[in-house]
């Protein structure tokens, strides 16, 4: 591993607990390792990182996250998160690709939710027009995805800029009619309908902050 990547990895494990890996585990039961590293600790690590070697630019950051992201230990999957959320600045429409290949392997709310809340709308939102459009065809095409996960990911990307009077509803609408359209027992993600509790997620969302916003409904 690079520099970098040892130490959030030696400093997840130092901060780790088999008593709450045992717990993370239990609560999540993904498939994956648990260092039993919290949250805030995850956080703090990747902070630490940034401040040990604050020349990292775009390259070395995404590079970092996939590293991350590689071994299946949830900390170090939540750290590449927090990683990109840190450093949205360096972000580019180009990135989406590595976003998208996240997605596909975590089907884990708490990894999917703000690789999508945090990271991928906020990137778009920073995008120049041309930019933007070619990441309005890539979130479509995750919409319409065979992957359930990647679909939530497509619905909730706009919610941040949805809630303060931005974004996209036509888009929005088009992707969650989409959704809504399909079957509801799916196998895709276990059955759990992760797609669509992302479509009343953003809109329970916007009754309390853009109340004139509605779904309208397609015949089904």
């Amino acid at each position: 591993m690079s520099d970098p990547a040892d130490f959030v990895d030696a400093a997840l494990q130092r901060e780790g607990s088999e008593e709450r890996a045992a717990e993370t585990e239990a609560e999540l039961g993904s498939g994956l390792r648990f260092y039993g590293s919290s949250v805030g600790a995850v956080r703090g690590t990747v902070r630490d990182a940034l401040r040990r070697y604050p020349r990292l630019m775009h390259d070395e950051v995404t590079a970092l996250s996939s590293e991350l992201w590689a071994a299946p230990v949830f900390e170090r999957r939540l750290a590449a998160v927090v990683l990109l959320q840190s450093n949205l600045h360096l972000l580019r429409n180009s990135d989406l690709t590595r976003i998208e290949g996240f997605v596909r392997e975590a089907r884990l709310q708490v990894l999917v939710d703000p690789l999508a809340v945090d990271v991928t709308g906020p990137l778009m939102e920073r995008l120049d027009p041309p930019a933007r459009a070619r990441a309005d065809v890539v979130l479509d095409r995750w919409a319409h995805d065979d992957d359930a996960w990647l679909r939530r990911a497509a619905l909730l990307a706009p919610l941040r800029a949805l809630r303060t009077g931005g974004g996209n509803w036509t888009a929005f609408t088009r992707s969650a009619n989409a959704v809504l359209a399909r079957p509801v027992d799916r196998e895709d993600d276990g059955g759990g309908g992760v797609d669509r509790t992302a479509v009343s997620l953003v809109l329970t969302e916007l009754e309390r902050t853009r109340p004139e916003l509605k779904l309208p409904l397609r015949d089904r």
